[in-house]
């Protein structure tokens, strides 16, 4: 059983289509990980812009996944960039959204036998 995402949205909207719940979570897999890293950069290089890009690029999958913490974890950082807040303000979430992002990669590569 799925801790770390929920694919009830997924079936949802695809009628419990098996292979377009395989699509999504590889997207999940290629794309999150790497925007992950460049929120990291964006952050340590106090780039509101790239910041808010990339979470705003990830922020429609963590919602399909059901990630719900990540997701308003993720609004957080959209927000701290908006306002060009600063680093030490935002590294504790970033921190806890990578957390989780790490381990829903974990679960659905095992899950998914990916």
């Amino acid at each position: 059983m799925a801790l770390q995402y929920n694919l009830a949205k997924v079936y949802e909207i695809s009628e419990n289509d098996i292979e377009f719940a395989l699509q999504i979570v590889t997207l999940f897999l290629e794309e999150v990980p790497a925007e992950i890293k460049s929120i990291k950069v964006a952050i340590e290089e106090k780039d509101y812009t790239r910041t808010y890009a990339s979470c705003h690029k990830i922020k429609p999958t963590l919602d399909l996944l059901g990630m719900d913490l990540a997701y308003e974890e993720n609004i957080q950082i959209m927000t701290w960039a908006k306002a060009e807040g600063k680093r030490k303000e935002i590294k504790e979430v970033f921190k806890s959204l990578k957390g989780r992002i790490d381990l829903a990669v974990k679960e659905i590569k095992k899950d998914f036998k990916l």
